[in-house]
């Protein structure tokens, strides 16, 4: 995706603090641009306007942001949203260059048929998401990793067997795993009802030993 397709206007805005509630009623959402270090920017923009833009680019993709004459590419760095109406309430921007690295986070998903679930097993992902690190052009929506080594119980997929493009880094540890192979709770529930059952057993056998020794 080319961040020069994806451009949202937004406007300098003097309502802060606890004023921007009456902001929101009127249907504009407060945000914020960091700049290197350079003093931030207080704007706004519509709510449509500003949750299409992050349901297009996510937190992975630059964005141009007008502001007036001037022109930011930007990254969404934070979104805070209303945890009761599921409505935004105020977005960080983070100001990039072309010509410098960023850092972001991307998802990651399972690739392939997984042996280990088509003979009952349980697949439990522990890592959904990684941190990257590349140039504003050659970031990416997600990460994939081929899960087909899932087989038997305590096989796992690391961070280091996903084979990331040219041009991106992975900044999470290599060692961290994604996905294993458990039993399943009926699984784990028959084999504790057998060692019982053994256990059981094997206090009868003595028992009978004893009686037979006295």
């Amino acid at each position: 995706m080319s961040n020069d397709s994806i451009t949202l206007k937004v406007e300098e805005r003097s309502v802060q603090g606890k004023a921007v509630k009456q902001l929101r009623a009127t249907g504009m959402i407060p945000a914020v641009i960091h700049d290197h270090g350079k003093e931030s920017r207080i704007v706004m923009a519509p709510h449509n306007e500003m949750l299409k833009i992050y349901q297009q680019v996510g937190k992975h993709h630059p964005l141009s942001l007008l502001l007036g004459k001037q022109n930011y590419m930007a990254l969404i760095k934070d979104v805070d949203f209303d945890p009761k109406k599921s409505l935004m309430r105020h977005v960080v921007f983070n100001a990039v260059k072309q010509d410098e690295k960023v850092e972001t986070e991307v998802p990651v998903h399972l690739v392939g048929e997984i042996p280990a679930e088509k003979t009952g097993l349980m697949v439990i992902r522990s890592l959904d998401h990684v941190d990257i690190e590349a140039l504003p052009k050659d970031l990416i929506d997600s990460l994939e990793v081929d899960a087909t080594s899932l087989v038997a119980i305590g096989d796992k997929v690391f961070v280091s067997d996903i084979k990331p493009p040219a041009g991106v880094t992975i900044l999470t540890e290599p060692e961290h795993p994604i996905a294993a192979v458990e039993e399943t709770k009926a699984q784990m529930s028959e084999e504790a009802t057998e060692e019982a059952a053994e256990a059981a057993s094997a206090n009868n056998d003595k028992a009978t030993e004893s009686s037979e020794e006295e």
